[in-house]
């Protein structure tokens, strides 16, 4: 396409957006003077969908007039109420939906699956990560290491870019894959690295890494409901996600796991609670612990239902539009983001993002210069700010316009 950086043509690439009624389903802050902001900062918090109200009112009610019989009478029980989330979020992150449950917190369900797929030998104990995933999996990852006795600097890998580029390449991952993979028990990526926004090859890392006998895990933080996902087609081992990103379920809300259907009946090692056991005998209380054979199986707790309500009700959304649509409208986004910053004449910034990529954009800033970031926060921009020098920037297709990719690029502009 043929891009103009102008405001007409931002209104008519509106215009033929087929996707554009959907911002009206999103509250947008106002800033002091009334106007919108121009929120890019759905890759941090997703904004809350105004049919959100309805779903929590709707348990809210339920518990008022039910109590405890709600987990059976409510309008949508609350005893199977994750149950209801399922085949969402199989669609979401291309599972079967017995693959997929919600529960716990992203960190929380990293060492779940840690336990059952992290089973380091004298020989086999190292994991990769990238050098600048985020900090939480690192911390995670290398606690685990230590749980099993080995040390951080022997057993984890960190990736990192070649000298002078910001991405990862596919074939460096591979290389180390070939050359070390008899010492590599597990492999753990951002699915998006949080950071440059680079989406990972997850079809080929897989496939690699298993021909050596290595268990693959995704943290899919900012790739669920962002990039399409085949995690059963690609054969990966386990992922998880959190649900307040892109998913827009609400500030801290309940994360989300998939185990592949391939070790549900297996005999693997795992962190047990009785709302992962046999739902037929759950209720007698059973001493011995007898796991669900499905995703469901690696469950400790009941799940909040006002959090999974809040869930719900933006999954309803995405069921309505379905991944693909909103893949292509988000690549419409950026490549029109794209055009607009590299027709910036100036040396101050960079687009550190590949073209394997999905909403997310970040541009480094030379020199660190955080004046910039709180310049455009001032005119209205909330995006964010990553130390020591990356604004990231995402055009979220369910409530951004080109408008608001054409308002955000003047005002850099403008600034710089």
């Amino acid at each position: 396409m043929n891009y103009k950086n102008t405001a007409d043509f931002a209104i008519e690439l509106d215009s033929k957006d087929e996707l554009r009624s959907y911002r009206n389903e999103f509250y947008i802050p106002l800033q002091k003077n009334g106007e919108e902001h121009i929120y890019m900062c759905g890759n941090s918090l997703g904004l809350q969908p105004k049919r959100t109200k309805q779903f929590l009112n709707q348990e809210l009610d339920d518990w008022a007039t039910f109590g405890v019989e709600g987990h059976f009478h409510a309008k949508n029980p609350w005893l199977p109420y994750h149950e209801f989330l399922a085949e969402s979020y199989a669609k979401i992150v291309g599972a079967k939906s017995t693959e997929v449950v919600a529960m716990n917190t992203l960190t929380v369900n990293l060492h779940l699956m840690m336990v059952s797929f992290y089973r380091p030998t004298q020989k086999r104990h190292k994991i990769i990560i990238e050098g600048d995933a985020f900090p939480s999996d690192i911390y995670a990852v290398e606690s685990q290491i230590k749980h099993h006795g080995f040390l951080p600097e022997n057993s984890l890998i960190k990736l990192r870019p070649r000298v002078g580029e910001s991405a990862i390449r596919t074939e460096d991952i591979a290389e180390i894959i070939q050359s070390e993979g008899g010492e590599i028990a597990l492999i753990m990526l951002g699915g998006v690295n949080y950071y440059t926004g680079q989406v990972f090859d997850f079809e080929i890392i897989t496939k690699l890494a298993h021909n050596k006998g290595i268990t693959v895990g995704f943290d899919l933080a900012h790739a669920a409901g962002n990039v399409k996902l085949e995690l059963h087609k690609w054969e990966v081992d386990f992922a998880v996600w959190c649900s307040y990103k892109y998913l827009n379920s609400g500030p801290g809300s309940v994360a989300g796991a998939f185990i592949h259907e391939k070790h549900h009946k297996a005999n693997l090692p795992r962190f047990a609670g009785w709302w992962g056991h046999n739902k037929e005998e759950r209720f007698k209380m059973p001493d011995k612990f007898n796991p669900i054979a499905s995703a469901e199986g690696w469950q400790l707790s009941n799940p909040p239902i006002l959090s999974l309500a809040a869930i719900r009700a933006s999954l309803s959304i995405f069921d309505e539009v379905g991944i693909d649509k909103l893949v292509l409208k988000s690549k419409k986004l950026t490549d029109y983001l794209v055009f607009l910053l590299n027709s910036i004449e100036s040396d101050r910034i960079e687009i550190i993002t590949p073209k394997e990529r999905g909403c997310q954009l970040s541009i480094r800033v030379k020199n660190g210069d955080k004046k910039l970031f709180d310049s455009i926060t001032v005119k209205g921009v909330i995006a964010d700010w990553r130390e020591p020098d990356v604004i990231r920037i995402a055009p979220i297709p369910l409530y951004n316009s080109f408008q608001d990719v054409f308002k955000f690029y003047t005002i850099l502009e403008e600034e710089l």
